[in-house]
C-alpha cells in the first residue's frame, strides 16, 4: 500500500497573533493554509516535528488557581519521570526540564513544594489549601500518569512493579542489547558531536546524541546526569511513534485510513466531524479548531483532563483535508479512533508493546491519561538508544531482525507528502517531517521531532540515523539540519 505525492519543503514557523477573550490564558495561534487534499490511495506514513518555540509560547499573565494546578501537574510529572523513573536528582530536573518552560507557569514552579515518595514511586506537588496535591504515579507500562485535579484513582492498567529503577541495560549485543557498543568516531565526527553540547554552535541544551551508520553506533555522548539508560520525554517525537503504531493497527484491524475515523463521540448522524478520516488526522489536515497552533494542550498534558473529555470536543473550522494545521489533538484523536476500533481495553493497553518489545525498547513507556487514553502526541518517555533502534527500524522499511512488522508500503506512506502542506520549511507526511536539499541535506531524508529539541533524523541515502535529545529553552532551538549536514560530511 502506498500514496504517491510530491514531498513538500515548507513549514509553518511563525504564529499570527490572535487574542483569546475567554477567561483562560490568552495565547498566540497561527493558521497554515495549504492546497486542497489530493485523493488518497491507500495507507502511507510520515515523520512528525514540533512547531517553532515561538508558536508554543503564550504571554505570561497574573496566575489563577487553574494555572497553579497546571504548573503543579507539570512539576509532578517532570519529577516523577526524571527522579523516580530515570534516577536523576531533583536538582537536576529543576535545572533542565523545569527551566525555560511556558512563561505563565515558570514563575510559579519554585513556590510549589514537591514531595517525592521513591518507595511508592509517586510525586505530589501542593498547589492549593482546599484541594489535595497534584500527583503523578509510575507504573512499568505507562510510566508516570497524572491524577485528576482533586482526587486519586487506581492506575490503569494495573501492572506489577519493576524490580529496580532506573532499568539496567541488556547484556545482549546491539541492537537487541547494550553490549559491544564502543564507538570510535573519527576525530572530525567526534568534534562535531562535542560541538552539539556547547550551546552555541547549533544552539540549545543537548543532553544526548547517538549516531548510527549502517546500523552501528559510531558516536554517542551524553551530558552530565544523563546516560544510555536515562529516559526523558519525547514530546512530539511521540507523534511519529503513533504513526508507526497506526500502521500495525491498520494491518491487524483491517482499517482503511481513507475512511472516516471511528470516533465514538462523533457518532451523531448530523455531526460533520464524522467525515474526518484517519489519514487526515495523521496528516494534520482534520480541519478542526484548536486553541493554539502547535503543541499546547496543557489541560490534557498537565491538568488531569482526559483525551475523550477535551480532544473530541473541538468543532470543525474548515473542510477536512483542505488545510494543514499542526495540532496535538489530531494525533490523540487517531489513537482514540484505534481504541474504539479495537473495542478491547486490554488489547489497547498492550498496543505500544507491539513495537517496543520486538525492537528491545525496554526503556520506553507510553503514557496515558487517568482514563487510559494513550497520549501519543507527546507523552512517551525513552532513551537516545531506544530512539536509535526506532530510527533504524524506519530506515529498514519496518523490518526488524528479518521480520516485517509494518505493512509493506507503510513507511513510504509516512514519508510521502499528500494533501495540504506547511506554508514553508520541511514538508509533512503522515506524522513525519520531510527534509531535502532545501534544508541542505539529501533528498528523501525525514525526521521525527519534538518540543525542547527532540530529533530522530533518518537519511536513507547515507544509511544514517541521528538522535539528538535536548532540554532546549523556548528561545534556543537546536539546528538539526546543519548538524545533520556536518555529520554527513564527517562520515565521508
Amino acid at each position: 500500500m502506498g500514496i504517491r505525492g510530491d514531498v513538500g519543503n515548507r513549514f509553518r514557523s511563525t504564529a499570527q497573533a490572535r487574542r483569546l477573550t475567554a477567561g483562560a490564558a490568552r495565547g498566540k495561534r497561527a493558521r497554515a493554509h495549504g492546497m486542497v487534499a489530493a485523493l488518497i490511495g491507500a495507507a502511507t506514513i510520515a515523520s512528525a516535528a514540533p512547531t517553532t518555540a515561538g508558536a508554543q509560547v503564550i504571554g505570561a499573565q497574573t496566575s489563577t488557581a487553574y494555572q497553579e494546578a497546571i504548573a503543579a501537574g507539570y512539576k509532578a510529572l517532570a519529577l516523577c519521570e526524571g527522579v523516580i523513573a530515570a534516577g536523576r536528582t531533583e536538582a537536576q530536573v529543576e535545572a533542565l526540564e523545569l527551566r525555560g518552560i511556558y512563561p505563565e507557569y515558570q514563575p510559579l514552579l519554585p513556590r510549589l513544594r514537591a514531595t517525592i515518595d521513591r518507595p511508592n514511586r509517586s510525586v505530589q506537588v501542593a498547589f492549593a489549601t482546599d484541594l489535595p496535591p497534584r500527583r503523578a504515579d509510575w507504573s512499568p507500562r505507562t510510566g508516570c500518569v497524572l491524577q485528576p485535579i482533586g482526587r486519586v484513582v487506581a492506575p490503569w492498567p494495573a501492572t506489577p512493579p519493576a524490580a529496580s529503577l532506573p532499568l539496567p541495560g541488556d547484556s545482549r549485543p546491539w541492537p537487541l542489547g547494550d553490549s559491544g557498543i564502543a564507538p570510535r568516531p573519527r576525530p572530525a565526527l567526534a568534534q562535531t558531536v562535542a560541538r552539539a553540547f556547547d550551546r552555541s554552535t547549533y544552539k540549545g541544551e543537548t543532553v544526548g546524541v547517538v549516531v548510527l551508520h549502517d546500523g552501528r553506533i559510531v558516536a554517542e555522548r551524553y551530558a552530565d546526569g544523563f546516560g544510555p539508560f536515562t529516559s526523558n520525554r519525547t514530546w512530539s517525537v511521540a507523534k511519529s511513534i503513533a504513526g508507526t503504531l497506526a500502521g500495525m493497527a491498520v494491518r491487524d484491524l483491517k482499517i482503511d485510513p481513507r475512511k472516516p475515523a471511528p470516533i465514538p463521540e462523533w457518532s451523531h448522524p448530523a455531526d460533520p466531524r464524522r467525515a474526518i478520516t484517519l489519514d487526515q488526522l495523521l496528516r494534520m489536515s482534520s480541519g478542526l479548531h484548536s486553541d493554539h497552533y502547535g503543541n499546547r494542550t496543557d489541560a490534557i498534558y498537565f491538568g488531569g483532563t482526559t483525551v475523550t473529555e477535551q480532544a473530541t470536543g473541538w468543532p470543525l473550522e474548515v473542510r477536512p483535508g483542505t488545510r494543514f494545521r499542526y495540532a496535538n489533538n489530531d494525533i490523540m484523536l487517531a489513537a482514540r479512533a484505534i481504541r474504539a476500533a479495537m473495542n478491547n481495553d486490554t488489547r489497547y493497553a498492550a498496543w505500544p508493546s507491539q513495537l517496543f518489545t520486538p525492537l528491545a525498547m525496554k526503556h520506553t513507556t507510553a503514557g496515558t491519561d487517568w482514563q487510559g487514553n494513550l497520549i501519543l502526541s507527546s507523552q512517551v518517555y525513552t532513551t537516545a538508544r531506544d530512539l536509535a533502534r526506532l530510527g533504524q527500524f524506519w530506515l529498514q522499511d519496518g523490518v526488524w531482525q528479518g521480520k516485517r512488522l509494518l505493512p509493506d508500503g507503510w513507511m513510504r506512506y509516512m514519508t510521502t507528502a499528500s494533501g495540504p502542506q506547511p506554508a514553508d520549511g520541511p514538508g509533512y507526511g503522515a506524522t513525519m517531517w520531510l527534509f531535502g536539499p532545501a534544508q541542505g541535506i539529501p533528498a528523501g531524508s525525514y525526521s521525527a521531532q519534538g518540543n525542547r529539541g527532540q530529533y530522530v533524523m533518518v537519511v536513507p541515502s547515507e544509511k544514517l540515523v541521528i538522535v539528538r535529545r535536548g532540554e532546549d529553552p523556548t528561545n534556543a532551538r537546536f539546528d538539526i539540519a546543519r548538524f545533520t549536514a556536518d555529520v554527513i560530511r564527517n562520515l565521508k
